[in-house]
């Protein structure tokens, strides 16, 4: 079952290293690429390397290394493989190429540190360029895909944009765009899609209609920037407990019946999608 909330940490702060693991966040992403100064990425490595080994192998431990074009992955990844991250957040992903090459990187780290091959996943930031939504396509069989995610800042920024939301908080055409097709992309994968940040971390109010529309839409869950972010994403997206009641009653009618294409609940007729739907709201 994929985490609901993943919350961003600078793997240059003590500080905020500190108060991680009292966040709450399904996972947690330790960041080298934008949160870390040119400067200061050779101490972030140390730093993350040094908290996912006090963290042992957790499952909700990742890390977001630099993209590619930055010619600084290779020693993001050679620095913290052996300390056994959860996975990978790979930034400005161009597409599939991009995962194929490191696949490779990560096997041969794997190999090194004497971990299981594949051990390590990936979840791709996946619409951070223009050419890479027309990539979007390509993601259905690559490897160690855990999930796909999508950004609007770096997107903005290379449009020449000038705002990517609208005066009422709602995102604007090209963004809304991105959003749909990676949510899209992601099914045709068959994993799950995860909503991008909130860049106003304080506005709490604007967070919760976010999540309340990606979660209707089919969104698993969402990339936090502040711990404040982390209970309003958890609660948007659990299940209620009529949905979990309602869920275990579709499964124990197709359980009741295997053969069959289509059930009748409660006096309304339940096909096989409900049934889909009804082991996702469950993590199954």
């Amino acid at each position: 079952m994929i985490a609901r909330s993943w919350l961003f940490v600078p793997a240059d702060s003590e500080r905020k290293l500190a108060r991680a693991g009292e966040s709450g966040a399904g996972a947690v992403i330790l960041d080298l690429e934008d949160s870390v100064g040119p400067d200061r990425k050779p101490l972030a490595r140390e730093m993350a390397a040094a908290w996912l080994r006090t963290r042992g192998a957790s499952p909700s431990a990742w890390v977001r290394v630099n993209a590619w074009e930055t010619g600084l992955t290779m020693a993001d990844l050679a620095a913290i493989v052996s300390a056994r991250p959860a996975g990978i957040v790979l930034p400005k992903c161009s597409g599939r190429e991009d995962l194929v090459r490191l696949d490779a990187a990560l096997s041969a780290l794997e190999a090194r540190e004497g971990l299981s091959e594949g051990s390590i996943a990936v979840l791709p930031i996946v619409t951070e360029t223009p050419a890479a939504l027309f990539a979007l396509r390509e993601y259905a069989g690559a490897p160690r895909l855990a999930a796909l995610t999508w950004g609007g800042e770096d997107l903005a920024a290379a449009l020449g944009a000038k705002a990517n939301r609208r005066e009422d908080g709602s995102w604007d055409e090209p963004y809304r765009l991105a959003r749909s097709l990676t949510l899209i992309a992601a099914a045709a994968a068959g994993v799950p899609a995860l909503d991008t940040v909130h860049a106003a971390a304080r506005d709490l109010e604007g967070l919760r209609r976010d999540c309340a529309e990606g979660r209707r839409l089919g969104f698993a869950g969402r990339l936090a920037i502040h711990p404040a972010q982390v209970a309003v994403i958890e609660e948007a997206y659990a299940p209620t407990a009529e949905e979990r009641a309602w869920a275990e009653a579709v499964i124990a009618a197709f359980d009741a019946a295997p053969t069959a294409g289509v059930v009748s609940l409660n006096g309304r007729m339940i096909d096989r999608p409900h049934l889909v739907q009804a082991r996702r709201i469950l993590g199954l």
